[in-house]
């Protein structure tokens, strides 16, 4: 009845009803109308006062925002461009046109991933229009809204996997940000340079600029730039120096880096930060053998990009739920859900960290007999390897192709040799003594199982006495126990 009431109504009378109810709205139920600017936002949008309803959108959008209301505010954030796409240009309007489509930026890239074509559509669209402000002589009065964009593309290149790309919009991002000499943009830069650098190899530098980022961040001045840029910039500087710590060979400091991570996302109240930290530490706790803490954020994580909506998360803690299920022996259980948490995840575009998940199921199909899907998968991820320039954990996906190379019913001990080989020698070119001691254990193992011992003994021995720290973590407890057998 109620619809058919309405639907009997002149477009005119319509307008003018919804008119005086948001009138009525904002003069009787001021603290309704203040709570909730999409009820009113509707409301002036039924009623034609497009610019009101605008305004009220974007304002809606941020609070969805500010409450990790993710799928809420693209909805809200995208209304309210619609809103002045329909109004004449001002350069009053233009500018909150910019400040709405940079806004939208950072609810998508965790909604549909930051490499989604509707995310790199609004990085695009939010670039574009602040150089035709600048143009027009009306540059944003705010100038990290640039820097938001710019942000946009390096995460776009980066979740997309473009190794000189990314690399190169990082640096890119860092000497605007030095010529312009504010603290903001060179944390930033920092955080990116030191991320790009990490996952193409470079290893200590890439632990440099991560360092250099963490030194400028404030608490207080800087914690509310996550619902600017996505992601709180120390916890997530912190996951990546994680890695880049565990890589180089210090696993006690990059546990203690991962803790700080989840105390720092937690504390920040941002829910985007806190999934960001929570699929990063993962791989550290898996690293260090800290596997009850592993599991923990593995299962906080999906629930989370279950109630957000958040494609990208839920594919990753898929993936890590799989590793978890790798390392407690049930390799089935394992191949299900790393496959079909790759598949979610290319499904949003991404293609980070490809190689690193498919050396994990690599070994879990080998582990069942299914040695041609092993293979496969190795031969995938060099390929995307040497396509992308991820070579991060090149010396691991070899590593993992000799083992398999022993797992095969020839046994092929010199297919197995050649490959551990490479793996040594690229960790040692990359100075990553993680990946070294473990490519060290398992050619050792091989020459011990050959009557190699001492060779077995003197490879692995000055690889484990580099090491400071750390010793109960669980490869260093494995080097320690395959010295003794050794020396035996």
């Amino acid at each position: 009845m109620q619809d058919a009431a309405y639907g009997t109504l002149l477009r005119e009378p319509r307008r003018a009803l919804h008119a005086r109810i948001a009138e009525t709205l904002e003069s009787q139920f001021a603290e309704i109308a203040e709570r909730q600017p999409e009820l009113l936002a509707r409301y002036c949008t039924e009623a034609a006062l497009i610019e009101k309803a605008a305004g009220l959108w974007g304002k809606a959008g941020q609070r969805s925002l500010e409450r990790s209301a993710l799928v809420e505010a693209v909805a809200q954030f995208t209304r309210a461009l619609a809103q002045i796409g329909a109004l004449p240009g001002t350069p009053e309007l233009r500018r909150e046109q910019i400040k709405l489509q940079v806004a939208l930026i950072n609810p998508l890239i965790h909604i549909k991933g930051p490499a989604a074509p509707e995310s790199k559509a609004a990085i695009e669209c939010a670039h574009l229009l602040i150089e035709q402000a600048e143009a027009l002589g009306e540059p944003p009065e705010d100038p990290l809204l640039l820097f938001s964009a710019l942000y946009g593309f390096w995460i776009a290149s980066h979740v997309a996997f473009n190794g000189d790309s990314a690399r190169e919009l990082a640096a890119q991002f860092l000497a605007r940000a030095e010529r312009q000499g504010a603290t903001v943009p060179l944390m930033i830069g920092h955080r990116l340079l030191g991320t790009s650098w990490l996952l193409t190899g470079t290893i200590a530098e890439g632990q440099a600029h991560l360092d250099h980022a963490l030194t400028l961040y404030d608490p207080l001045e800087h914690r509310q730039l996550a619902k600017r840029f996505g992601h709180d910039i120390r916890s997530a500087a912190l996951c990546f120096r994680s890695w880049a710590t565990w890589l180089l060979g210090y696993p006690e400091a990059a546990l203690a880096d991962a803790d700080h991570a989840l105390t720092e996302a937690r504390e920040t109240g941002h829910v985007a930060s806190l999934m960001h930290t929570l699929g990063h530490v993962a791989f550290t706790f898996c690293e260090c053998g800290s596997y009850a803490k592993a599991r923990l954020v593995v299962d906080e994580l999906a629930p989370f990009a279950d109630d957000k909506g958040t494609l990208l998360w839920k594919a990753l803690a898929m993936m890590n739920q799989g590793w978890l299920f790798a390392l407690a022996g049930q390799a089935a259980n394992a191949v299900h859900n790393v496959t079909s948490g790759l598949s979610m995840w290319q499904s949003t575009g991404a293609r980070v960290w490809i190689p690193f998940y498919l050396s994990l199921v690599s070994e879990a199909y080998a582990a069942i007999g299914q040695l041609d899907d092993a293979w496969r998968c190795i031969g995938e991820a060099t390929t995307a390897i040497q396509t992308t320039k991820e070579n991060w954990c090149e010396a691991e996906v070899d590593r993992v192709a000799g083992e398999i190379a022993l797992m095969s019913p020839d046994l092929d001990a010199a297919k197995a040799e050649a490959h551990f080989e490479h793996a040594l020698a690229i960790a040692r070119e990359q100075q990553a003594k993680s990946w070294e001691l473990r490519a060290a254990m398992s050619m050792a193992r091989l020459w011990r199982d050959q009557g190699k011992r001492q060779q077995a003994h003197d490879l692995l021995a000055p690889v484990y006495g580099w090491f400071t720290e750390g010793f109960d973590t669980l490869d260093l407890k494995e080097a320690e126990a395959l010295l003794e057998q050794l020396t035996a």
